[in-house]
């Protein structure tokens, strides 16, 4: 089984688990959270990914790790490191993602312009797709602005933010 697809069906179990409880936002945000710490930290990638650490020694490090976690989420973590499945748990959350997206019918933009754009530019933009596509758009966490030469952009990081394109 390729990872994309054992990736897949974990996410899948997850988002199933979460949505029952009633809990895709908070699982959602806690995965997100200990992924973005894993992929910060080289030492808990060789740690949680490593063959050399025995399940035991992971699921302890875990308790310890993402304490007042949602316990399905734990419980899910604890899954993954039985099984050893750590290391696609950054495409799980792709997955995971992608399937919380369509759920909340929502969509990821990015806009390449020629300036950055105000925070109540990337919403009006964010209402306008909701109006032509029913579709709403989320976390739009990166700005290019192109230089005047329209060679190689320069990227500025915008402060991640989920906008509601409700009309007001």
């Amino acid at each position: 089984m390729a990872m994309e697809e054992v990736a897949r069906v974990y996410a899948e179990a997850l988002f199933g688990a979460a949505k029952d409880k009633g809990k895709l936002d908070e699982i959602r945000d806690q995965l997100g959270q200990f992924t973005d710490a894993v992929a910060e930290n080289r030492d808990l990638q060789l740690f949680f990914f490593s063959p050399y650490f025995g399940s035991a020694e992971k699921r302890e490090a875990l308790s310890r790790a993402v304490v007042g976690a949602d316990p399905e989420l734990v419980n899910f973590l604890e899954l993954l490191i039985e099984k050893h499945r750590t290391p696609v748990l950054f495409r799980i959350r792709r997955q995971f993602d992608a399937l919380w997206a369509k759920e909340n019918k929502r969509l990821a933009v990015t806009v390449t312009a020629r300036r950055l754009f105000s925070l109540a530019q990337r919403a009006s933009n964010c209402r306008r797709i909701l109006n032509s596509t029913g579709v709403r758009c989320f976390s739009i966490s990166r700005s290019r602005k192109l230089t005047n030469s329209g060679s190689a952009p320069t990227t500025a990081l915008a402060r991640a933010s989920r906008f509601s394109a409700d009309p007001e």
